[in-house]
């Protein structure tokens, strides 16, 4: 899954995407690179973002995804939390719905991914992003966020989204310490055990920053050592900016583990 930011301020690309014709040519580029699913997002999510109005995020994101919809063969995810944006985003084109709330910011987003038949991105996320990197706190980092995709993943279904259609993410970054984000990712072959496919987002994160003391931009090594381990351990999508790079690690990592 490549990621394309349309926004001022997010923490790895922010402003280099925010043109949206810009934006649309680094989507085909993303595709020639390997990509199998673009993620669009117009609202930063970073720690302590600010949030955007709906009516901004909408003119961010739908002209980006009518403009890639016409011309890629691959799927094109929605990154938002709000309903309405989804099914706008739906719509234009978009055929998978992820979102960083896990259906808990806008009560009407299942109802949204429900009706569409939209397969949707159930991640964990300690707070909000304004506040989710202030002090947060688990005993059990791994059960915990386990119960929770467990929990969400019920809901989900028992709103009339199809079990096909869940996919859960532990949410490496959103309101977790180094420790959280090392232990989540050691233990990702735990969550397979909910029966949906896994989602790991751990591209350039201030975790990989802070162990090898790197800038953002430096990152790429770091995000290919937690990439390799995450599939070993049984990720499904791997939500990387380096497409081209982790296309390369991701061949070479299946190739290990099916031989």
């Amino acid at each position: 899954m490549g990621i394309i930011n349309v926004t001022p301020d997010s923490f790895s690309d922010g402003g280099l995407f925010f043109d949206q014709e810009r934006a649309i040519e680094y989507g085909l580029k993303l595709e020639a690179e390997g990509a199998d699913i673009i993620d669009i997002g117009g609202e930063s999510t970073r720690p302590g973002s600010i949030p955007v109005s709906v009516e901004d995020e909408i003119k961010r994101v739908i002209p980006v995804i009518k403009g890639l919809f016409a011309h890629v063969k691959i799927p094109i995810s929605i990154d938002t939390y709000k309903s309405e944006v989804a099914e706008l985003a739906v719509k234009a084109g978009a055929s998978i719905i992820n979102d960083v709330s896990a259906l808990r910011f806008d009560p009407d987003m299942v109802k949204v991914a429900g009706e569409y038949n939209t397969p949707v991105v159930l991640m964990h996320m300690l707070g909000k992003p304004q506040d989710m990197q202030k002090s947060p706190f688990y005993a059990d980092v791994v059960q915990e966020v386990y119960d929770f995709l467990k929990e969400r993943k019920e809901y989900a279904e028992n709103n009339g989204i199809k079990r096909e259609n869940i996919i859960i993410d532990p949410g490496i970054g959103f309101g977790k310490r180094i420790i959280h984000n090392l232990a989540l990712i050691k233990h990702i072959d735990l969550f397979r055990e909910l029966q949906c496919p896994v989602l790991i987002g751990p591209s350039r994160k201030s975790f990989i920053g802070e162990i090898l003391n790197l800038s953002v931009d430096k990152r790429v090594y770091g995000t290919a050592a937690v990439v390799v381990l995450a599939i070993t351990k049984g990720a499904n999508i791997i939500r990387v900016h380096d497409v081209k790079a982790m296309k390369q690690v991701v061949k070479m990592t299946d190739a290990i583990n099916n031989a």
